[in-house]
């Protein structure tokens, strides 16, 4: 059938850009043996992804499968992986999608095993180019059920993280969506270091306004641009998604409470005092038991078994 997009289900250079993207995937540890998966949309009705049971790697192209937006087998030698189900819906949810990297890195996914809500108003490079990222409920990998877990979260982000599982990230090309998961882990990181060393400071609501500011000039969307409700950093762009197993805020806390960015800015006299929130607002939390903040594996352990009480 004749359309505008040229199939590419035999275009050995796409096939070539998904086996790069595995090589960065496997080399920095977001994939181990034969975990994740890749994908881009050639077509109206056809798609480009990683086959099961592959170390992403180590493929080739003639290792590339092909399928329709239903999930049937187009093309290729493997058979495609169960958890494409997961990149068609967001692709059929989102038509402006063109690629999806799903894996499992071990900062964010530390997150996702925790049930942590990542928290906002920290570092200008996640407020501008990321945004709030929501967590997704536990579904038993590879049917639709487990696809459909992001549905209510796809209309303001192009990251999210899978309860118990790793992330999914997407975006206009691969290199898009893979960059979302590596901004995200290196963030993650960084959050884990940081609380190592005791807390996190927040922006304060003057600075948290101008790189959101910024962010509208640069041109990208965010939830807080059009919801009277959603305030600054409070992690609540996606309130209305979670019907159940809401994330914690165990290990850093909530963050600080300012009104939404539709809202009327607060008066500058303040502001100007620091670019940060008064240290109250990121107070470490009540269940800190005093962990030895030299050791990370110990100080990590301690709050993921804290958020689990």
């Amino acid at each position: 059938m004749a359309n505008s997009w040229n199939s590419g289900i035999n275009d050995r250079r796409l096939k070539e850009q998904i086996c790069d993207i595995g090589r960065r995937v496997y080399n920095k540890g977001f994939a181990a043996a034969n975990d994740g998966n890749i994908s881009i949309r050639v077509g109206e009705n056809e798609v480009l992804c990683s086959p099961t049971l592959i170390c992403k790697g180590f493929m080739e192209p003639d290792d590339i499968c092909a399928v329709d937006l239903e999930g049937n087998q187009l093309a290729g030698k493997r058979k495609r992986t169960s958890e494409v189900l997961l990149h068609l819906t967001i692709m059929k949810e989102r038509p402006d999608v063109k690629a999806v990297v799903h894996c499992h890195p071990p900062h964010a996914t530390a997150f996702a095993v925790a049930g942590e809500a990542i928290p906002q108003c920290i570092l200008p490079e996640v407020e501008v180019f990321m945004g709030e990222v929501p967590i997704a409920p536990y579904e038993t990998p590879g049917g639709q059920e487990f696809a459909d877990t992001v549905k209510p979260f796809l209309k303001g982000t192009n990251t999210v993280i899978l309860k118990s599982h790793g992330t999914v990230t997407f975006g206009k090309d691969l290199e898009d969506a893979y960059w979302k998961t590596e901004i995200l882990d290196a963030y993650c990181r960084i959050l884990l270091l940081s609380r190592q060393l005791g807390n996190v400071d927040f922006f304060s609501e003057q600075k948290t306004r101008e790189l959101l500011d910024l962010k509208k000039r640069l041109g990208f969307d965010d939830p807080r641009f059009q919801n009277e409700d959603c305030d600054l950093c409070g992690n609540s762009a996606f309130r209305e998604g979670y019907q159940e197993d809401v994330p914690r805020t165990a290990a850093f806390g909530p963050g600080p409470q300012y009104p939404g960015y539709l809202s009327k800015p607060a008066t500058n006299g303040a502001a100007k005092e620091s670019a940060f929130a008064p240290a109250s607002a990121f107070a470490p939390p009540a269940n800190n038991n005093g962990a030895d903040i030299d050791s990370l594996v110990s100080a990590i352990t301690d709050q993921v078994m804290a958020a689990m009480k």
